[in-house]
């Protein structure tokens, strides 16, 4: 079943259970408060025909006008029973219920128990009265204020019955009729609510899938800033970052087999000189080196990158003096600076205190940093220089004076083989990546300061100073 049809079907089952539950206690409590209503009727209209009674009795000093008071309170259904045979004898189905609904039994005894009336004939005079329910009220002699007789009213209930069962049936029937249109109302509105709510979740399932069999998905549409919309435009953001990684490692593949092939392809051009004597057997050993060299540092950036991505990798701490670190990193990359006319500096160095470092990994992302900055074609000038801020951190910036980064590039920079334009055909696109882990891993930062107007572009190192 379809997560939409379960929630629809959740939907139901709790409105229809709500309903019944209502419909049950609207049920029982009505049932309750009209037979309280009734009972209560009863001993006020037990109360009016004892007083009735009372008086018929001390009227005619006797029982003599009993069932003239009966007639006149309404409780003598002979005379009327036969009227409503005499008109209706083919239907008497109908005349036994029409007169049961509002019948209402009376029955008389005097004060040894013996029954004197009963208006449904159906204890004999003079025979002792069995016990019964209903209401009792005394009958008295007003004159000499004394009990003669009782009366009880509505004996067998038939009143309370009939009348609450018919009220209660009505109610029911009205109270369902009313539930089944709400139940209707509702299941409409369950089917748009889980339609809605399942939308997105379809339309997430099949750009998922989409993805998945590598086709461009099409952005969710998000249409709330619920939990929905935000789901939504996190699948948006997840795929916009995916699609990125896809072309980042397109052009990765394409730039690994590039700089493979190159020193391949020069190693292949030298050997084959050198077998055709072309070549001089030193000239051709220098060059094959030099290839060599560069595959052996492609082939270290894959394995640091391999190390840092499954964690393997750890620092060797030791306190260390980062003024000997820079002097010496800015030295080792003279000759390449050199080569490429650009004067690679460093600024008088502050006193700095020593830090807690691993040497070896910092040689290798400050090397990386200033190697970037050295790719720069229009670049003549690289600074290194070095400060200490008030919040006991030691920022270390390499600034060159070439082409500024471009603003849709600057998000990109330290992205894992990511190169700018300016910087196509020369690196690999791994510098500013494993930078970037090797600092963070020391509690730093590296960040890039810079834009596209020819003003340069700093790269700002930041480390901690360890406290005391």
């Amino acid at each position: 079943m379809s997560l939409r049809w379960r929630i629809f079907s959740l939907l139901i089952l709790m409105i229809v259970l709500t309903a019944s539950i209502s419909l049950a206690l609207s049920y029982f409590a009505a049932q309750r408060q009209f037979n309280l209503f009734v009972r209560e009727l009863s001993r006020r209209e037990a109360d009016r025909l004892g007083a009735r009674l009372s008086s018929a009795f001390t009227a005619s000093m006797g029982w003599e006008t009993l069932d003239d008071a009966l007639a006149e309170a309404g409780y003598d259904y002979e005379d009327e029973a036969a009227d409503h045979a005499e008109g209706e004898g083919e239907s008497e189905a109908a005349t036994s219920e029409d007169f049961h609904i509002d019948r209402i039994r009376i029955v008389v005894a005097d004060m040894d128990g013996r029954v004197i009336a009963d208006n449904f004939d159906e204890l004999a005079t003079g025979n002792l009265l069995p016990s019964l329910a209903g209401e009792r009220r005394e009958i008295r002699d007003l004159r000499k204020n004394i009990a003669v007789g009782f009366a009880y009213v509505d004996v067998h209930q038939s009143f309370l019955e009939t009348e609450s069962l018919g009220f209660v049936q009505d109610l029911l029937a009205s109270s369902a009729i009313g539930g089944a249109l709400t139940v209707a109302v509702a299941a409409a509105l369950a089917a748009s609510l889980s339609k809605v709510i399942t939308a997105p979740v379809t339309a997430l399932t099949k750009a998922a899938q989409a993805i998945a069999q590598q086709e461009s998905a099409t952005l969710l549409p998000v249409s709330s800033s619920d939990e929905l919309g935000k789901m939504s435009a996190a699948f948006n953001q997840m795929t916009g970052a995916l699609q990125r990684q896809r072309n980042l490692r397109k052009r990765l593949i394409h730039d690994i087999s590039h700089e493979l092939n190159t020193p391949l392809a020069v190693i292949q051009l030298e050997a084959k000189a050198l077998l055709d004597e072309l070549q001089s057997p030193n000239l051709a050993a220098r060059h094959i080196n030099q290839e060599v060299t560069m595959l052996r540092n492609l082939t270290n950036d894959l394995n640091w990158l391999a190390e840092t991505d499954s964690g393997e990798w750890r620092l060797n701490r030791e306190r260390c003096a980062i003024n000997k670190l820079l002097a010496s990193e800015v030295q080792r990359w003279q000759p390449q600076a050199q080569s490429r006319q650009v004067a690679l500096s460093l600024h008088p160095l502050p006193s700095l205190p020593a830090l807690l470092l691993d040497p070896a990994r910092i040689r290798q992302a400050l090397g990386n940093v200033i190697h970037n900055a050295l790719l720069h074609a229009d670049a003549r000038r690289v600074v290194v220089s070095t400060t200490v801020n008030e919040d006991e951190v030691v920022e270390i910036s390499v600034t060159d004076d070439g082409t500024g980064i471009a603003a849709h590039e600057l998000s990109q920079i330290f992205q894992r083989g990511f190169r700018t334009e300016h910087a196509r055909g020369s690196g690999r696109g791994f510098g500013l990546d494993i930078a970037q882990t090797i600092i963070e891993a020391h509690g730093g930062s590296l960040a890039v300061k810079t834009d596209d107007s020819k003003s340069g572009t700093a790269i700002k190192i930041k480390l901690p100073i360890p406290k005391r």
